[in-house]
């Protein structure tokens, strides 16, 4: 999924990304992100209370090819990051990438 990686970088240099579980859940709570995106190494109790929430938010979420660790490299995190919240797209065209599989 090269393509996730370089929506992703571009979304990171001209858009704005919110990383973490529980920040992820409470911005679903209080504000509207345009897509979710959840590791592939995400645990299942996570990953099904994550896109509960999104469903509930009607925020398409969806399931990457990229691993926990993979996704906090490419987001330039020395840390794994299992749950990203893209709350502005910037010049990337991600959403519509994410929109027709949600």
């Amino acid at each position: 999924m090269k393509d996730v990686r370089s929506d992703l970088g571009t979304v990171l240099k001209t858009g704005k990304v919110e990383l973490g579980t529980k920040k992820v859940l409470s911005i679903l709570l209080m504000d509207n992100p345009k897509v979710v995106l959840i590791s592939a190494n995400c645990p299942n109790e996570i990953k099904e209370r994550v896109t509960y929430y999104a469903k509930l938010a009607n925020v398409p979420s969806t399931v990457t090819g990229e691993s926990s660790i993979e996704l906090g490299s490419v987001c330039g995190k020395p840390f794994p990051v299992s749950v990203l919240a893209v709350m502005d797209e910037g010049d990337s065209d991600i959403l519509s990438k994410f929109r027709k599989e949600a």
